[in-house]
């Protein structure tokens, strides 16, 4: 096949400035080879390079704490959890992919992030999401939704890893773009943790998996440029996964780490064989000679271009111990997949390729990876003028709603407050049987075996607040996050992220993200929970709007002793319910302002994040001394919404409560005001006496407001939801507006 020329204006199509193209001629020497031009093109897209956001993310606390790498390093992060364990977890997206192609899209993006975990030598042990959509009304949105959710559950379901908590949200913002981001967690034994690096002159370079396809070529690339209608023609760029091989890869995987076979490994995802053999020479200070005639292909007639940058799913990269590559065929050929010698290390820093008798790449790795040459740029910014607006807007002026128990009752059955029990019933949340607390609580609770510890994990995020307040919308994200996980009785340890924003070439959105990623950093150094990685996703706009800026924050704590695990739902009739944490009426941003006055304005709640640290320390206190029987932190919705979450989370034994909110100034404000750090606590009345002790001698201001029992949710002597009322509005408000049987 006859290649093009390379010039300028095919460097233009394939995504690079001039300025850019001119620095591979400069750094080459030469005019680049065709497939170079493609690598350069991947290697430097947004999605590989973050080079408009590796700047700001470096300021970013990286490494203490129990980091056993610090952030970027590895495939995914690595937290020490003691008794010679660590734990792995990371978050990325498939926004993109999961806009034109929802259920492979979906699909593949928790396959990636799966790979990314066992390739360090961790077996998973869940998988948590972060999903935001359009409205339910519009019909495209719902089977976006749709196949979102089967892609997930598929995949999650066939491979064996449970699907054990997320969130979702609902807002016109997302309509064009959804965004879809995958977590997963992985448990992995110090000694066999593996690196993604390449070294040791002569040691065989193999390619492990799937066969090499067309499929999912420039995936990195489309993934870096906005959403339009010549998205669609672009879905030749959406990989197509195969749980059923993954399973496979995994277990030959874990086989050759524990046998000590291999010097590195890394997943083949996003830019495909070009990424893989770049980021692991430029880690290993090395250099690689391939000959992509010895990789397995799934279709006749593939270029070397095509070769290097397909992203074809359920493939790795791994470099071997010399001598040892017989064994590591055997146990690959067990597991019945390819594993093919493709090449060896070498010690000249050069990324040498090779295909049918011509040398088509040879490239210094370090020009082309993160942290590298990869170009790395600082934008424009501008505050947005809509801000300005927003923060003047005057809350009092809101006409109080006619009737406020009417009002509660559409708010619980909002689509972002209602149940998503629609979606986690179509996932396997108890496969492999470590799952304590599965989705629809406050954080997911997953068993280490052989021990006495357990994982909770969250995954959270509020576009709104974001959108209004940047920098302390981002703040409120980690610190809700870690209020999820100490609520369920666990020490924060670390964060992932998943940055989704528009376009960073825009001033306004640039302004933004920086803001986003100032606010981060000032709440994961106070809470002593670095960042291990994740992913940033730019270009989240689709040709109507952009959505709302979106940092998902993927908590993760260690709770060292099970008879620890909390959880939100009331336990036992005549407990006590106290009230932690102090209301200032605040509803700007909230889902009152939106489901109720149909806005999105005002001054979001304030966030303190001594206050904040200081109600994690008391909670904990709580919890390890056994004063408390349940613990629900007070977010989206307010307090009633909280309240009657308590009452219902357990619809076999639902426990009602007779409670006295108290108001301050307006009935709808303290009913549905989103202050921060407030957890509702049920005390068993023998402990009221020890528990008091300890909370007045607490920083945390507390209140009793009533106590269980009954068979309704009674609020102020005014206001009563019996069960089956509060089970309707909770539990069928996705599947009615799905249409779909509850």
């Amino acid at each position: 096949m006859k290649e093009p020329e390379v010039n300028l204006s095919l460097a233009r199509e394939h995504g690079l400035t001039e300025e850019e193209y001119g620095w591979i001629c400069e750094r080459l020497g030469r005019t680049p080879t065709f497939t170079e031009l493609g690598i350069f093109s991947v290697m430097w897209s947004e999605h590989c390079s973050y080079k408009n956001s590796i700047a700001l993310l470096k300021t970013l606390p990286r490494s203490g704490g129990r980091l056993l790498v610090s952030a970027g390093e590895e495939n995914a992060g690595l937290v020490d959890i003691g008794d010679g364990l660590a734990v792995a977890f990371k978050i990325e997206s498939h926004n993109h992919p999961s806009a034109v192609e929802p259920y492979q899209g979906a699909a593949t993006g928790v396959g990636g992030i799966l790979r990314d975990i066992f390739t360090m030598g961790a077996r998973p042990i869940a998988c948590l999401n972060s999903l935001r959509f359009g409205t339910l009304s519009d019909p495209r949105t719902r089977y976006l939704f749709e196949g979102v959710v089967k892609g997930i559950g598929n995949y999650g379901n066939c491979f064996g890893v449970p699907t054990v908590g997320g969130e979702i949200y609902f807002d016109e913002s997302y309509k064009g773009n959804p965004l879809v981001n995958a977590m997963a967690i992985g448990i992995v034994d110090t000694k066999h943790v593996v690196s993604a690096t390449a070294k040791g002159k002569d040691n065989p370079v193999m390619i492990v998996g799937s066969s090499t396809g067309r499929d999912g070529i420039h995936g990195a690339t489309f993934a870096s440029e906005e959403i339009s209608e010549k998205s669609e023609a672009k879905r030749p760029s959406v990989q197509v996964g195969d749980p059923f091989t993954e399973k496979l890869l995994l277990e030959a995987t874990l086989e050759i780490i524990k046998q000590d076979l291999v010097i590195g490994i890394q997943d083949m995802g996003a830019a495909g064989i070009s990424c893989s053999t770049s980021e692991m020479s430029a880690k290993g200070e090395s250099g690689m000679i391939i000959d992509l005639n010895k990789v397995p292909l799934r279709e006749e007639g593939m270029s070397a271009y095509e070769i290097m940058l397909s992203e074809s799913q359920e493939r790795m990269l791994v470099v071997a111990k010399k001598g040892c590559e017989e064994k590591i065929k055997e146990i690959f050929l067990k597991w019945d997949l390819h594993c093919e010698t493709i090449g060896e290390v070498t010690d000249k820093e050069k990324v040498v390729i090779n295909y049918e008798g011509e040398k088509k790449v040879e490239i210094s790795p370090i020009e082309l990876v993160l942290g590298g040459n990869a170009p790395v740029y600082i934008r424009e910014t501008a505050e947005p003028k809509y801000l300005e607006e927003t923060r003047n807007f005057n809350l009092k002026s809101l006409p109080e709603p006619d009737c406020v128990s009417e009002a509660f009752e559409k708010i619980f059955s909002s689509p972002n407050i209602a149940s998503k029990q629609w979606v986690y019933q179509q996932y396997d949340s108890m496969v492999r049987t470590n799952t304590v607390v599965g989705p629809g609580s406050d954080a997911a609770v997953i068993l280490i075996k052989d021990t006495n510890k357990a994982i909770a994990a969250k995954t959270d995020c509020n576009g709104r607040y974001v959108y209004l307040n940047p920098k302390e919308g981002t703040k409120i994200a980690v610190a809700e996050s870690a209020r999820n996980v100490v609520c369920s009785g666990a020490v924060p340890l670390a964060i992932t992220n998943c940055l989704n924003f528009g376009n960073p070439y825009k001033p306004e959105m640039y302004w933004t993200f920086k803001k986003a990623i100032e606010g981060m950093g000032e709440a994961c150094k106070f809470f002593k929970t670095p960042v291990t990685g994740g992913n940033v996703s730019f270009y989240n706009e689709s040709p109507d709007t952009s959505v709302y800026p979106t940092p998902v924050i993927g908590m993760v704590g260690l709770i060292e002793k099970l008879e620890n695990i909390t959880t939100a739902q009331f336990k036992n009739d005549g407990d006590l319910v106290y009230l932690l944490g102090e209301d200032y009426e605040e509803v700007g941003g909230s889902e009152y302002m939106k489901v109720i006055h149909n806005l999105v304005t005002g001054e979001i709640p304030k966030i303190d994040l001594q206050t904040e640290k200081d109600l994690h320390k008391f909670l904990l206190y709580l919890i390890e001394n056994g004063l408390i029987n349940s613990a629900h932190d007070i977010s989206d919705g307010g307090i009633m919404c909280a309240l009657a979450e308590c009452c219902i989370i357990n619809q076999e034994k639902p426990i009602g409560a007779h409670v006295h909110i108290p108001v301050k100034t307006r009935e709808d404000f303290s009913f549905f005001s989103e202050s921060q750090s407030r957890v509702i606590i049920s005390v068993n009345p023998d402990n009221q006496e020890k528990f008091e002790e300890a909370a007045s001698k607490s920083f945390t201001p507390f209140v009793l407001i009533g106590e269980t029992g009954g068979k309704s949710l009674n609020v102020n002597d005014q206001y009563d939801y019996p069960f089956q009322l509060l089970i309707d509005l909770y539990y069928t408000a996705i599947p009615k507006r799905m249409n779909v049987a509850h």
